[in-house]
């Protein structure tokens, strides 16, 4: 590539409001630095004073957005792209753009979570997609996923990314985006018809309190997560949830955010502790029903499975397509949705997965009959080194050593259990 056609380094709009030119800048900068800078050079192109005012910027616009954001696609003609996991995979994030239309004023976009880890250029994905929210984020949706994480992040390679492309400023850009990780909403409603979050349902957490006594200032709660009978939370206390934590605790009261994120659906019915994971629910198509049901929706989309992760669940389909079907019951359907396409990016099985990736549109009038469109990944992409002992961590389910990471929930205290990623 010639000197005339590398991109000028990155540099934030003195007024501090973003165009279409000044995105469309950043993804080709990107997309060139991916293939013709060393990782350690890759703040010759975003500065980190950049990077500050662009995290800044889309924190402060997330942090104000509910739990679940409720999604009224107008105009008329408006249709909404929901996107799953992209994993740091730059390239398909960029095509899958490109393919279904920039966001505009009739194309609304959410995204489901996991856009760190794994891929060799999470930071880069990351950071396009927040430039994005800022320019139109009344447009374009952002909902956290797992790996949006203290803990993910320091396995997975999100973390250690971060330091070797940024060094001795490494700490501070990573601090920077745990802290908009926790600004991120859990989930959407479009149109009154659809339910999007990055794992799916969510147990009630209700906890009746007793009557104070007579001559007595304090009252103690006694709650037992495994002693209560497990029910199927409201949208009232999915709104009510904490969602600002590194970590989704595993345990106490705030329970909504670890569900939304981590739990799976089943074809068991009923609900239950997906121990599995050791985090969060499995639900049957009788949750399926009733959530829709009760709430009056048609369709549930969500993430968190890739092709690695499905293959070890007996009675649900394959991630080959980059989506399955799960649930067909009478008021609608689950569907999950993964988008990035030959996954992961580094494979230590003696074949590749080779799945495609997927995206959903919803058209009106009704936004819930999702037109599904599959693509194959971008090659070949360019050669870099995995920032995560891949060979180590073969698929989503292995179990992971966590003796060996310092890492502990912000919100608890505690330390992190060995989650099932």
């Amino acid at each position: 590539m010639s000197d005339a056609e590398i991109p000028e380094a990155v540099t934030w709009p003195t007024n501090g409001s973003l165009t279409l030119e000044w995105v469309d800048h950043l993804m080709t900068a990107f997309e060139w630095c991916s293939g013709n800078l060393p990782p350690t050079d890759f703040p010759s192109l975003m500065p980190v004073a950049v990077f500050d005012s662009l995290v800044l910027t889309a924190s402060k616009i997330l942090h104000k957005e509910a739990n679940c954001v409720r999604i009224d696609p107008s105009p008329l003609d408006s249709t909404v792209v929901v996107v799953g996991d992209v994993h740091g995979q730059l390239h398909d994030v960029i095509f899958l753009l490109r393919d279904s239309g920039f966001p505009s004023q009739n194309r609304f976009y959410v995204f489901n979570g996991d856009y760190v880890d794994r891929g060799a250029w999470g930071l880069e994905t990351f950071l396009l997609l927040l430039a994005w929210k800022v320019f139109m984020p009344d447009r374009v949706f952002l909902l956290r996923g797992n790996h949006e994480s203290k803990y993910c992040t320091s396995v997975y390679g999100f973390e250690k990314e971060v330091m070797t492309k940024y060094g001795d400023k490494g700490k501070h850009v990573y601090r920077k985006c745990l802290g908009c990780f926790e600004g991120l909403p859990l989930a959407s409603i479009i149109a009154e018809r659809v339910y999007t979050a990055h794992g799916g349902l969510f147990r009630s957490v209700a906890v009746n309190l007793p009557k104070r006594s007579k001559g007595k200032k304090n009252r103690r709660i006694s709650f037992n997560p495994e002693m209560k009978s497990l029910s199927l939370g409201s949208l009232e206390e999915l709104s009510k949830a904490r969602r600002s934590v590194l970590d989704p605790p595993w345990e106490g009261l705030n329970l909504i955010p670890g569900d939304v994120l981590w739990s799976d659906p089943s074809m068991s019915p009923g609900l239950s502790p997906n121990k599995e994971r050791g985090i969060g629910l499995l639900w049957g198509p009788d949750c399926t029903e009733d959530f829709l049901k009760k709430l009056h929706l048609k369709l549930i989309i969500r993430s968190h499975e890739g092709p690695d992760a499905r293959e070890k669940r007996p009675g649900l389909a394959g991630m080959k397509e980059g989506y399955t079907i799960d649930h067909v019951v009478e008021s609608g359907k689950l569907i999950t949705l993964f988008s990035a396409p030959d996954y992961p990016q580094f494979q230590a099985t003696e074949e590749r997965y080779q799945n495609k990736g997927a995206y959903i549109v919803l058209e009106p009038p009704d936004f819930d009959n999702p037109v599904f469109h599959t693509f194959e990944a971008i090659t070949p992409r360019p050669k870099v080194n995995p920032y995560y002992d891949y060979e180590d961590v073969i698929d989503s389910d292995e179990e992971l050593d966590f003796s060996r990471n310092d890492v502990h929930s912000a919100d608890e205290g505690q330390s992190v259990p060995v989650f099932h990623i």
